[in-house]
């Protein structure tokens, strides 16, 4: 791996600004600035998340509210996506968090990233309340952000400005416990599904009269929710779907 580095780094300080994120200089600094300086550092575990180990880095913990089989992060030669690893623990929604740094994939970073790990993405490192002790957190973003509006549009997927308590002491006590156990269960309301299982990969919207029915399917195809008018009517695991 030190020689592989050695031969990397070079060319990383030849290309000097290269990057393979879309996101303009300016965003970049301007996010890293405003996601980690005092209270706007402060943020909330949308949903309830899981950490796992981080394919072949053995030096971060990426935090993700998928299970390790639908994890979508990186794929073997024949294109299939690879497991990240055992959960380790569980983190409940709602649980705080600090963003401690953005990290943008340029080449530099690059160089420096495990080769068998999500290295073209963006890295936002956390410290988690209640973590066991342990590797940094990491969440891995999506690459195809071309803003700064962008990128806090999919950070606010995941966490959360405003402490979410309140909501979740409306929820009647079932469905609490539900979502900190990360299970969907019948009537259940749609906010409280997301903040258990996460935002699903595609949802499929039908009307029905006045009745809106929709059909949130996760990565992979096994997972699924079925809601009508907003609370849950049937849960699906286990048997992918077909592409549409």
């Amino acid at each position: 791996m030190k020689k592989l580095l050695a031969l990397l780094l070079p060319l990383a300080m030849a290309t000097g600004c290269a990057t393979n994120t879309l996101l303009p200089a300016e965003d970049r600094t301007r996010l890293q600035q405003e996601l980690t300086v005092g209270s706007q550092a402060v943020r909330y575990l949308k949903a309830s998340s899981y950490l796992t180990p981080f394919f072949g880095d053995a030096s971060k913990r990426p935090l993700t509210p998928y299970p390790p089989e639908e994890v979508r992060l990186l794929n073997d030669p024949k294109g299939n996506p690879i497991n990240p690893g055992p959960v380790e623990t569980l983190i409940p929604a709602g649980t705080k968090v600090r963003v401690l740094k953005v990290e943008f994939p340029t080449a530099w970073v690059m160089a420096e990233r495990v080769l068998y790990s999500p290295r073209w993405q963006p890295w936002v490192y956390l410290d988690v309340e209640g973590a066991p002790p342990g590797p940094p957190v990491v969440m891995v973003m999506p690459p195809q952000s071309k803003t700064r509006a962008e990128f806090l549009a999919e950070l606010d997927r995941h966490l959360l400005e405003q402490d979410p308590a309140p909501r979740l002491a409306k929820l009647q006590e079932h469905y609490r416990e539900a979502v900190s156990q990360k299970k969907v269960v019948e009537y259940m309301p749609e906010a409280a599904v997301e903040m258990s299982w996460g935002y699903p990969e595609r949802i499929r919207r039908t009307l029905e009269g006045t009745q809106v029915h929709q059909e949130w399917v996760y990565p992979g195809g096994q997972r699924r929710v079925l809601l009508t008018d907003g609370q849950v009517t049937r849960v699906e695991q286990g048997t992918p779907t077909a592409s549409k």
